[in-house]
């Protein structure tokens, strides 16, 4: 069967390597675009989020390229994004599409039904074949987190604007090519070696932003604008809360979530609320405790738990001595207002940051 999913950020590369080491044919979701958005738009019921949208857009797309099986994973709890599977697969199939779709569900929430499901996509391969496929994937996650990170460390310091990103993209056209342990190992070092040709100036100390919120638009460039690009282009080190690896030890595989983050979040935001609304108010404490300029809030219009969050954020931002920018974002939201926006905060801390010296300096 021709088998795809949603695109989010790098994650697609090892999600196709696992599935076709499992046998199926493949359909390599696009990037997302203004036609993805637009399809989206089209279908989804106007409340529904950005995240929402975009992906329904995505799978308009794949199941007009051939594609005949769709795989998505979702929460269980507070959150209505556990619902947006089962909303996908009526709204498309209202609209006349012939396909199957596969939601999973964390395997602690629904362990039966989330075993029922795996064994459709492990098919007649033994479970030898099914973990030596999984612990390959999750060594391509690590390691495409290991380039995010180290990408946003030396974009920061380039010397030449977007010579990062082009370095950057050439190293994950070595991983997409990487099937086997070794040949993963190999292309982690070339991508890395590429990243380290980057000229830059390592004496500069750049500001440096941590970036909270709802997941999908963290993990996915068109979601927020390409915002760790813009704010590495403009001298700024960036740091999400959010990688799929680390997401995938502490909520998918836990059911304790992120347990720095909600002990921060204990005084202010005591129970959790669906999402990552929780995360959001300890990762603002958490980032301020570890020096960082600002912090960047990315929330999707009408998500819950970050409105929740964005509520708390003035008393946390006064308290903890941290600026911190809120991004609600839809389909109105534009990238020239989302530029303007951010250079004007990238002013704030330079600022900010040039004040603390002076009041320094005069105490000594």
């Amino acid at each position: 069967m021709k088998v795809s999913f949603a695109h989010m950020g790098t994650s697609p590369i090892a999600f196709e390597m696992l599935l076709q080491d499992l046998g199926h044919e493949v359909i390599y979701p696009p990037k997302p675009s203004e036609r993805t958005l637009s399809l989206g738009v089209q279908y989804a019921p106007e409340f529904a989020c950005i995240p929402f949208k975009i992906v329904l857009g995505t799978y308009v797309e794949l199941l007009m390229a051939g594609a005949e099986t769709l795989v998505s994973a979702g929460g269980y709890g507070p959150c209505r994004a556990g619902f947006y599977g089962e909303m996908h697969r009526r709204i498309l199939q209202d609209v006349g599409y012939d396909f199957e779709l596969i939601f999973f569900f964390p395997p602690l929430k629904k362990p039966a039904d989330f075993y029922r499901k795996l064994l459709k996509l492990k098919g007649k391969n033994s479970w030898r074949t099914l973990i030596y496929a999984v612990r390959k994937a999750w060594l391509m996650l690590q390691t495409l987190d290991d380039l995010e990170i180290r990408s946003h460390q030396v974009r920061a310091r380039e010397l030449k604007r977007r010579d990062t990103t082009a370095a950057f993209r050439k190293g994950l056209t070595y991983l997409r090519e990487a099937r086997s342990f070794s040949e993963i190992k190999e292309a982690r070092a070339a991508a890395l070696e590429e990243l380290e040709k980057v000229e830059r100036d390592d004496t500069r100390e750049p500001l440096k932003v941590g970036i909270i919120g709802e997941i999908y638009v963290q993990l996915e460039p068109f979601a927020n604008f390409h915002i760790e690009e813009l704010l590495g282009e403009l001298g700024v080190e960036t740091r999400r809360s959010i990688f799929l690896t680390n997401f995938t030890r502490h909520d998918i595989l836990s059911a304790a979530g992120d347990k720095t983050a909600i002990k921060l979040a204990q005084s202010y935001l005591g129970q959790k609320i669906g999402g990552h609304g929780q995360n959001s108010v300890g990762d603002i404490i958490r980032f301020s405790q570890s020096g960082y300029d600002g912090v960047v809030q990315l929330a999707p219009f009408t998500c819950i738990p970050e409105i929740v969050a964005k509520s708390i954020i003035p008393y946390l931002s006064k308290k903890f001595d941290i600026p911190v920018f809120t991004f609600f974002i839809d389909e109105q939201t534009g990238q020239a207002g989302v530029e303007t926006r951010l250079e004007a905060f990238v002013d704030l801390m330079h600022q900010r940051r040039a004040r603390k010296r002076e009041m320094i300096q005069q105490a000594g």
